[in-house]
């Protein structure tokens, strides 16, 4: 079966017109379009043509049109049609026009999504590890007895796929999408539903409108903790995470010199400011042990993290060390907590540890499964 490309989106999508009778492949608003094997995702972004920007619900029945569209060619297995531009944009409640033809058979449902808690693990400014920080707290999480889920947030430069060694591109149950599975966790990105090479050239919105799709259009089933590795920064997906969703605390993740500091805590303060709780920071490559001669050498500085915390009164939650070893399971594939054999999975079972601590204290986890062999 041939390859399908922009052409061919095109062509199925050219009698779905919008209210102006302009064909919606010909309008501003048609934007964002990917096309990965059987998958294909496009963006109608209300906020791109000014007649719809101040009242987005009006393309609502285009969302609908476009969709089915796409639907009824067996080329593709599986879309996603996303409405943008404001509050009266929402892709969660289309309307669909009455139509001459059979009806269909309604999708089956996934089962609900039962998540007892969400953590957003963040920083302030990137290239701090937080993103395998975030992988390996979710495999350390894992190995503590709880069902975990990892949800790349990053849109922009997603990375879990790489961290977990992903490749196949998920499956859609019903009207979900099937989260994959790895270490003992269940994981999603958007590094999965477009091609590595396509950069992602979206506005706020979309973004957020991404970001809530990935929470609640995936079947992750019932989990104690989802992890959510955001990225980098305080702005539009941050604040669309914290007010959509009940967030039950934040990690912040820096590196312990001042420059990194600075922008942590005001990672820090703005969840602080969108009432999340901040469960704690995280003092990443902390040290760094030469493997020849065993030499502690503080490249990025020491304790800085630790120092902060404190000062802004929030839990330290660890130090984590900066190895060749961390590094190399990372660009394998296999993050190092899930190594039993490896000495530094130790600091990351000790980092999940006082983060369910952290959790525990206000909100309880239910208890550990047990794994009869």
């Amino acid at each position: 079966m041939a390859k399908l490309d922009r052409s061919d989106i095109v062509t199925l999508l050219q009698d779905v017109t919008l209210p102006d009778a302009l064909k919606l492949t010909d309008s501003p608003v048609f934007t964002g379009l990917t096309i990965t094997d059987e998958h294909v995702s496009l963006v109608i972004d209300a906020a791109l043509d000014q007649q719809y920007a101040d009242n987005p619900g009006q393309l609502a029945t285009v969302r609908a049109d476009a969709e089915g569209a796409l639907k009824r060619d067996p080329r593709i297995n599986r879309c996603t049609v996303v409405l943008t531009g404001g509050p009266a944009a929402s892709p969660q409640a289309p309307v669909s026009k009455p139509t001459s033809e059979p009806k269909k058979e309604p999708p089956k449902k996934a089962p609900e999504n039962k998540i007892a808690h969400i953590i957003a693990v963040g920083s302030g400014k990137g290239g701090v590890g937080k993103s395998t920080v975030a992988a390996n707290l979710a495999v350390a999480l894992a190995g503590l007895g709880k069902r975990v889920g990892l949800m790349d947030a990053d849109v922009y430069g997603p990375s879990v796929q790489h961290l977990l060694g992903l490749t196949q591109s998920p499956k859609a149950d019903g009207d979900k999408i099937e989260p994959l599975e790895a270490f003992g966790i269940k994981a999603m990105t958007m590094g999965l539903l477009v091609d590595q090479a396509t950069p992602m050239i979206w506005r706020g919105p979309m973004v957020g409108s991404a970001i809530l799709q990935l929470l609640n259009d995936v079947a992750w089933g019932t989990l104690d903790v989802l992890v959510v590795d955001m990225p980098p920064g305080t702005g539009d997906a941050q604040l669309t995470l914290a007010q959509r969703t009940p967030l039950a605390g934040a990690v912040i993740v820096s590196t312990p010199q001042d420059l990194a500091l600075i922008d942590a805590r005001k990672a820090i303060s703005m969840f602080e400011k969108v009432k999340v709780p901040v469960l704690g920071l995280i003092e990443n490559m902390s040290v760094f042990i030469c493997p020849n001669c065993g030499h502690e050498s503080h490249i990025f500085a020491h304790g800085g993290a630790k120092e902060a915390a404190e000062a802004l009164s929030i839990p330290f939650l660890g130090h984590l060390p900066l190895e060749m070893a961390i590094r190399e399971a990372s660009d394998d594939g296999a993050p190092v907590a899930a190594s039993a054999d490896a000495p530094q999975a130790g600091a990351f079972y000790s980092l999940a540890g006082n983060v369910l601590d952290q959790l525990e204290a206000s909100n309880p986890l239910p208890p550990p499964r047990l794994v009869m062999a």
